[in-house]
């Protein structure tokens, strides 16, 4: 491993000390209740929001006056404004919820995580080692910071057409061959719930003299439960991005940012704080606010029903098992070196096994059923059951099991009912130009069949997940053109940065 002449662990001067945490410790959700509080005074509202809570809005007539009431813009004094506010609290009763030395709450989704983490990595060096298989945030936050990428390409399972993770060896190839390595970005859980072995990865890359940074977005609910894996910060992460609202029950949108009690803390908090201030708006809900204040106090205390969640979804992986028409997705797991773990709250069904496409078994039981399930891939349904939620798993279990098999219809020897025609994961192509330049250099638009073999400026990725095919500054193949069209034609799919439904005109690097 290289040596660094950069010493990364040179203390700052810390920002202000935590709060002393209220008595009722993690009982207490200081901000959603002071907010309530605040509420339930008799305002004359002339300031924002325009609707100024008003009875007869057609706001409050249709999702209530409550909310309206609830909804208060920030700087507000004895709430968000002063020393030891509600907020402080509340943040500090997150941070120690988590086990982070500081915690920050988003409006923007864990997107707007990763965009900060990849903001401050400048300041720790050149390149950003990179899981190829992040989320497309984090591309955007290279588009952000300038920052050049050296990815590490995950495992892929070729039957269901999923990426995975990488393990510790993958992690230290690539910082072999990275001498002025920033930082180190992985991804665990994975989409389908895959855990990768965070402690062995996070020794490698502290033993290289840099940060670990996980985007940790399906994991917000981990740690609470010893039916689930431990949580990133505990296995040695630096800094990790939380998208609470997935599964552990605040409102759509809003997320955390957790920053370890490491030895590259005093680094990471006054850039991190800065970052935060950057890109977190100026109006941030008070309503996505308090809903990460009560999420937080809901896990804490809610180890019970966590239980009861975990306990839903194995009924649901039972039942499959033993009717045996489907097969679930985690099974497979153990034959993929850089998977330790498995998230039980997220249920993946390969239903092709079951002759029907993910994507058709998803349009199906939400026409016919009334059922959301989470994703759909050409190969399976992901179902997830968020933390201390109890979802009528029966129902789920008997619809899947009535869709019908249209895929053993095919004529004989077609191998349609096997599962031809899989839609498969297109290698990327090679890398030409970071993403920062690749994204404001000058470009033209041009029919799909014209763009491969040219350089895109923009990212292109099948959403969800949301993890890019195409990323700026990489040659467009023509692998990835069929995958991506393939995507947007197929039921729900959606390319997230085409210019046209059906992805035919990519934007290239003049």
């Amino acid at each position: 491993m290289n040596t660094r002449t950069t010493d990364h662990r040179t203390p700052s001067p810390s920002l202000s000390p935590a709060p002393a945490l209220p008595d009722g410790g993690q009982l207490c959700a200081p901000y959603a209740e002071a907010v309530l509080r605040h509420a339930g005074r008799d305002w004359l509202r002339l300031n924002v929001p325009g609707h100024a809570a008003a009875p007869g809005s057609d706001l409050a007539g249709l999702f209530g006056s409550r909310i309206t009431a609830l909804d208060f813009p920030p700087l507000l004094d004895g709430i968000d404004l002063g020393p030891d506010t509600p907020l402080d609290r509340a943040l500090a009763l997150a941070a120690e919820a988590w086990g982070a030395r500081r915690t920050w709450f988003l409006t923007n989704g864990a997107s707007q995580g990763n965009q900060i983490a990849s903001m401050v990595a400048p300041a720790l060096g050149r390149t950003l080692v990179v899981q190829r298989s992040v989320h497309s945030s984090v591309i955007d936050g290279l588009v952000l910071s300038g920052l050049d990428a050296v990815f590490v390409q995950p495992s892929v399972d070729p039957e269901q057409g999923i990426a995975h993770g990488v393990t510790a060896a993958d992690v230290a190839e690539a910082l072999e061959r990275t001498p002025d390595a920033a930082a180190v970005y992985i991804v665990s859980p994975s989409y389908f719930g895959a855990v990768a072995d965070v402690r062995a990865i996070a020794d490698t890359v502290h033993a290289a003299g840099v940060p670990l940074i996980v985007d940790e977005a399906w994991g917000s609910h981990f740690g609470f439960h010893p039916g689930l894996p431990a949580n990133a910060l505990s296995a040695g992460a630096d800094l990790a991005t939380s998208s609470t609202h997935k599964l552990a029950g605040s409102l759509t949108q809003s997320a955390m940012l957790h920053l370890a009690e490491g030895p590259f803390a005093d680094l990471l908090e006054p850039l991190v704080d800065r970052a935060f201030r950057l890109v977190q708006s100026t109006s941030a809900s008070a309503l996505l606010t308090a809903s990460l204040d009560l999420a937080r106090r809901s896990l804490v205390t809610g180890a019970g029903a966590t239980g009861g969640s975990i306990a839903a979804a194995d009924r649901v992986r039972r039942a499959v098992r033993a009717l045996g028409r489907f097969t679930v997705v985690s099974d497979g797991f153990h034959a993929f070196p850089d998977i330790v773990g498995a998230d039980p709250l997220r249920v993946a069904i390969d239903t092709r096994a079951g002759g029907i496409t993910g994507h058709e078994a998803r349009r199906r039981l939400f026409r016919d059923h009334q059922i959301m399930v989470e994703v759909a891939t050409d190969a399976a349904v992901v179902a997830v059951i968020g933390a201390g939620s109890a979802p009528d798993t029966d129902r789920f279990v008997e619809a899947l099991h009535t869709l019908p098999s249209p895929l053993t219809t095919a004529p004989a020897g077609t191998g349609a009912a096997a599962g031809a025609g899989m839609l498969r994961l297109p290698a990327p192509g090679a890398t030409k130009l970071s993403a920062r330049e690749a994204f404001l250099s000058p470009a033209l638009v041009v029919a799909a069949e014209e763009a491969v073999g040219r350089i895109s400026a923009d990212t292109l990725a099948a959403y969800p997940p949301g993890i890019p095919n195409v990323l700026p500054g990489e040659v467009i193949t023509a692998e990835a053109v069929r995958f991506l069209q393939r995507t947007a034609a197929a039921p729900n799919g959606h390319v997230r940065g085409a210019l046209d439904l059906g992805v035919t005109r990519l934007r290239v690097v003049a």
